[in-house]
């Protein structure tokens, strides 16, 4: 890319001075904060000067950075000494070991970015993940580069009661001008990434967690004072989270106490600092009357995730940003897997594939689709993408299926025993896996370095007279930009036969071995044939169970195939996924009649898949409320070779409002079977309850009937949890009928003006209406007292929910382009970080028509034309490349 320099996985070398261990001293002003740093530096043993009498040069990054005062040893550096340019400051020549001291002054006030440190509702934050830590003082900062902390925070007494950073409180004390400190140490080598500090006037819940050895640790959960009440479910996950790591994995927390805090101004969902996690607000605190099912699972993840990072990620860290999946690929697995535990694994797969299909795979279908490894970035903030997090846990995931849990443990344990408090690759990682495996891993990591989708082709046929059932499968990974040619994948494919007599799974026979009834089959080539024998009975196969690879499966299911499949599969995500089949076969047909101008018709196959689920439901209400749950308009979308926005949307109301009509009276049954004066609790069981309920009432809604606005308004009128009272706002607000939503989302925005996560919501709500006054609504609403360009909540809760309402941001004048593009240039100017992520819907021009290519296209341009930050500019570049 022309006119921004790009860093290369290439051109890694290792840093020519590192950190032993960092003195920090913050006196904290809103306008005016004084950052001292005094850094033990050394020489790196593994690089030779380019010139033995000159030697190495010293270079530290920085930049929004005053710099005050410089010495080396004692000695206070001229202005002819040193340089400040270019986002860094250069010192000619070093001794190879010194004491480096900086003093810089910085504004947290005007760091509208949210990058390093700045204020948000009074309080002072940091974010230093991944390049923040140079907007706070001059510092070789990258990962690779480990030193213990010791950090002494200043602030007003009364102003900034509590001074919070990593590790353990070792001294604090009175300073004059009603002023005090509290200094903190962190034993752990740790990148300056990991940093983290707080200072505000906050309020704490605390608990105590007592480890396998028995060491007590504290458990501290800070937030503002009107919140104290929303902590429980965050402090119930964090102690399940510790317990859950030191059972599977062996892991114990290491330091004395765990610290939680909630701020409002995030560009993330939260950081796992060592010791002092830092949560978007969004993401740790609930209620029932505020946050809802999905919300309550979104917390209990993200906390268990960042409280996982302390070994994959802080203990063991990644040697460069290319290595970025190492830590968050592997940490969201284990959050995935711990929640599965701890709910209902099925469900968990269910939702995770249905995410991850439709939103990683448009991500590897489009201008901006990279490896799991990037080779190269412009932005490294730019590569925190589905692919580097939800793909790099396949391929983790990938790794367990082909080891087998007991050596993929053992791998884990060789991992963080030998690598700990180093920062090391993803060839590491996948070498432990090796070692204690025996396995050949040199092809799995091709995973690693080729982008895009795999798509595996599959055929079978049954053999009668001599009871062989043959499976050919071949793979291909299309082009993508930078990647033409792709090599075979190694691609774990689960599978199961099922008997068409029997209903039930086959005794699995591959090269004379018995494989059990549920077995692992590796595809290595670009074509392998399996023969199974002594298979009794004619089968349909079950390929792909549990999606055991991120791959596109094409096999060419008959719709009785698949509605058998739906009925008799022992695995639930492929009976969930033969409905997710079944349906798109019908919604295919709908889509071609509208674009066709024929008359649509109902497939009566897929009525009566859905009237037998009904009807025979089964224990696991959770698993039931995913099968009746239709496609999503984004998901079909991924499924056309060209997005017609309006057929889909179409179709997919046809077949919801079909059903509905078709199947009233079971939806209404499920519904009053599932009513429940039950106090709120997040279980599994509540929360399988209320989803189908609610789901049974949306197909109800569809058709507007009396009775179905009766039971939505009495639902809202009722208030009993927030999962209930959102469910049934959406429909309304949602619905025809202007009469029942205006009421309803004045009387809600009323109640609850004083809660900002709480507002977030009814924004969402108001600018995913399928209604074509949306557009003027969202403009409407972006002059709120509530609504702030500033807050990256806000932000997405409207401009990119709005986004998401695919009937109309498509709009045919472009209008929803256009005002997309408008706030990606404020954005730009404000924080670019934001910007660069909200401007995605626009990079994926070249999947719609000619008419809607064009528009978005234009709105890029104009982007382009802006002055623009490395973030933004590098998806611009991208997105436009092939233009």
């Amino acid at each position: 890319m022309s006119g921004m320099q790009a860093t290369y996985l290439k051109d890694y070398l290792p840093p020519a001075y590192r950190v032993t261990h960092t003195e920090l001293t913050f006196d904290l002003a809103p306008s005016a904060t004084r950052v001292k740093a005094r850094l033990h530096m050394e020489r790196h043993p593994d690089r030779e000067p380019d010139d033995k009498e000159t030697g190495l040069p010293l270079e530290l990054a920085g930049g929004e950075l005053e710099l005050i005062r410089i010495a080396i040893d004692g000695q206070t550096l001229e202005p002819g000494e040193f340089e400040v340019g270019d986002g860094k400051l250069t010192v000619a020549t070093v001794p190879e070991r010194f004491l480096l001291d900086t003093e810089v002054e910085i504004d947290p006030d005007a760091n509208t970015a949210l990058e390093g440190l700045y204020r948000s509702n009074g309080m002072f934050c940091t974010q230093c993940e991944p390049e923040g830590f140079r907007r706070i003082t001059y510092y070789p900062d990258r990962p690779d580069v480990m030193a213990t902390f010791s950090t002494t925070v200043i602030g007003d007494r009364d102003s900034l009661p509590v001074l919070l950073s990593n590790g353990n409180p070792v001294e604090k004390g009175e300073l004059p001008n009603n002023r005090h400190f509290v200094t903190w140490e962190d034993p752990h080598p740790k990148p300056s990434y990991l940093f983290a500090l707080v200072a505000g006037s906050l309020e704490k819940v605390e608990d105590h967690y007592t480890t396998m050895s028995g060491r007590d640790v504290l458990l501290q959960i800070w937030v503002e004072p009107e919140n104290l009440d929303k902590t429980e479910h965050a402090m119930a996950s964090l102690k399940r989270s510790m317990q859950w790591d030191e059972e599977t994995y062996g892991r114990e927390y290491d330091l004395d106490r765990f610290m939680i805090v909630a701020v409002n101004d995030f560009n993330m969902g939260a950081m796992e600092n060592k010791g002092l996690n830092i949560f978007n607000s969004a993401a740790v605190l609930t209620h029932p009357q505020t946050a809802n099912d999905a919300t309550f699972q979104r917390v209990e993840g993200i906390v268990a995730h960042e409280y996982f990072h302390n070994w994959s990620g802080n203990r063991v860290t990644c040697r460069d940003w290319f290595q970025l999946s190492l830590k968050e690929g592997f940490t969201v697995f284990r959050d995935q897997t711990f929640s599965a535990d701890v709910n209902s694994a099925a469900v968990k797969r269910i939702e995770d594939v249905s995410f991850f299909r439709t939103a990683q795979f448009a991500e590897d279908a489009g201008p901006t689709a990279h490896p799991v490894r990037p080779d190269h970035y412009i932005e490294i903030s730019n590569f925190y993408t589905l692919t580097i997090y939800e793909k790099g846990a396949e391929l983790v995931r990938m790794l367990r299926h082909l080891l087998g849990w007991e050596d993929f443990r053992r791998g884990s344990d060789l991992y963080f025993e030998r690598f700990d408090g180093q920062a090391v690759t993803i060839e590491d990682f996948v070498a432990c896996m090796a070692e204690v495996s025996g396995l050949d891993l040199e092809q799995f990591l091709r995973w690693y370095s080729q982008a895009g989708t795999p798509e595996v082709d599959a055929h079978g046929e049954y053999d009668y007279a001599n009871c062989e059932y043959r499976l050919r499968l071949s793979q291909r990974t299309p082009a993508t930009p930078g990647q033409t040619g792709k090599l075979p994948l190694h691609i774990p494919v689960r599978m199961g036969l099922v008997g068409t007599k029997s209903g039930h799974d086959l005794t699995l026979t591959l090269d004379g071995e018995k494989r059990g009834k549920d077995a692992v089959i590796h595809l290595r080539e670009a074509e392998q044939t399996f023969v199974f024998t002594d298979v009794e009975e004619a089968p349909v196969p079950s390929l792909l169970r549990g999606f055991s690879a991120p791959v596109k499966l094409r096999y060419p299911y008959s719709r009785e195939e698949l509605a058998f499949l739906l009925t008799h599969d022992s695995d639930g995500f492929n009976r969930w996924d033969a409905g997710q089949r079944l349906t798109m076969l019908a919604l295919d047909d709908l889509i071609a009649a509208h674009r066709n101008g024929v008359e649509k018709v109902m497939d009566v196959r897929l009525v009566e898949a859905y009237r037998s689920l009904l009807n025979e439901p089964g224990d696991d209400k959770a698993v039931l409320a995913e099968m009746l749950t239709l496609p999503s308009e984004a998901y079909i979308a991924e499924q056309q070779p060209m997005v017609d926005v309006d057929a889909i949307h179409a179709a997919r109301e046809f077949v919801r409002q079909s059903l509905a009509w078709q199947l009233r009276d079971d939806f209404l049954a499920i519904y009053r079977d599932n009513l429940s004066d039950e106090p709120y609790a997040p279980t599994p069981e509540q929360i399988a309850s209320r989803r189908l309920k609610n789901v049974a009432l949306a197909y109800l809604m569809s058709i507007e009937d009396d009775e179905a606005i009766g039971l939505t308004q009495q639902q809202l009128e009722r208030g009993a949890n927030m999962t209930d009272v959102r469910a049934a706002l959406t429909l309304l607000a949602h619905s025809d009928r202007t009469d029942l939503a205006e009421p309803a989302l004045k009387a809600f925005g009323e109640k609850w003006a004083h809660d900002p996560l709480v507002m977030d919501q009814w924004f969402t709500i108001q600018v995913t209406r399928p209604q074509a006054d949306v557009l003027d609504r969202v403009r409407f609403l972006m002059g709120h007292p509530l609504f702030s360009m500033k807050n990256p909540n806000k932000v997405r809760a409207l401009i990119g929910a709005f986004a998401q309402n695919r009937v109309n941001f498509h709009r045919l004048d472009g209008e929803g382009y256009k005002l997309l593009a408008d706030v990606v240039i404020e954005l730009n100017r404000l924080n670019p970080e934001i910007a660069a992520r909200i401007i995605t819907p626009l990079t994926r021009w070249q999947r719609f028509d000619e008419q809607r290519q064009a528009l978005m296209k234009a709105e890029l341009e104009r982007i382009r034309a802006e002055k623009l930050s490395p973030n933004v500019y590098e998806m611009v570049e991208r997105a436009l490349a092939d233009a």
